[in-house]
This record gives structure tokens, C-alpha cells and sequence, in this order.
């Protein structure tokens, strides 16, 4: 449950809070699928569970490590398939986590150019004479 909250149900800006998602996003995420339908109160405002925050964290955690949407909705079709797709589930996240290995070895190899290219400047600052104070 968001915190501070007692409801079982959240408004969009809400959700938006939580998840870091902004409102257009979360549309744009329920019309392509990649969001299952949220509930709507009687004035036909959206309103989402607790699982739908869950499921948004799930999507955080592909978008933010550089899961294509594509892959994103085979996944979240799998998922409302049922527990008979698990082990495509599996097969398709450790793809994901291969290629997100993949990615910090990369990230790593350029941080260390990034270092040792810090650590010639800072050697040549040592060797460079001061001017004379005064």
C-alpha cells in the first residue's frame, strides 16, 4: 500500500507519485496492454489496486533496464496467460538478464577508461610546478 494511504484504491496522481510514471504514460501503458484495465469508480474515474502499482514496479524495473516495449507486452501476455508460461517467463527475463549483463561489462569497460583517463590529469596536475606566490 502506498504509504499513508488506507484505501485500497488510488487515484492516477497518485500512482503517478508512487511509480514515477507521469499520467500520459500510464494511459499510454493501459491502451497498448501493457497494463491490464483499471477499475473505475462510478464517475468513470480510474482507479488502481494495489496490484497494479506491484505490476507498474515490474515494468519500472524492464523499462529502466532497457526491456523494448515489444518484449514488455510478450511478457506481461505470458503473465495473464497463466502458470503454465512460466518457464517462457523465465526464458524470456534471462534473455533480458543476459543482455543487461552485457550492458554494465560495457559500462564497467568505460568507467575504467573513464578512471585511468582521471587519474593521468591528476598526475599531470602533481607534476606541473606552481607559479611562484608572489
Amino acid at each position: 500500500m502506498l504509504p499513508g494511504m488506507s484505501t485500497s484504491v488510488y487515484t492516477p496522481g497518485q500512482v503517478a507519485e508512487e511509480t514515477g510514471f507521469s499520467l500520459d504514460t500510464l494511459r499510454y501503458y493501459e491502451r497498448i496492454g501493457l497494463l491490464e484495465r483499471v477499475g473505475r469508480n462510478a464517475a468513470g474515474q480510474r482507479r488502481f489496486t494495489q496490484q497494479d502499482i506491484g505490476w507498474l514496479g515490474m515494468i519500472r524495473c524492464l523499462r529502466d533496464t532497457g526491456m523494448p516495449i515489444a518484449e514488455m507486452l510478450r511478457f506481461a501476455e505470458l503473465t495473464r496467460e497463466g502458470e503454465h508460461t512460466i518457464r517462457d517467463r523465465i526464458a524470456l527475463l534471462e534473455a533480458h538478464d543476459r543482455r543487461v549483463e552485457a550492458q554494465v561489462a560495457n559500462l564497467r569497460e568505460k568507467q575504467a577508461a573513464l578512471r585511468n583517463k582521471i587519474g593521468y590529469y591528476r598526475g599531470v596536475i602533481a607534476e606541473t610546478p606552481c607559479p611562484a606566490a608572489g
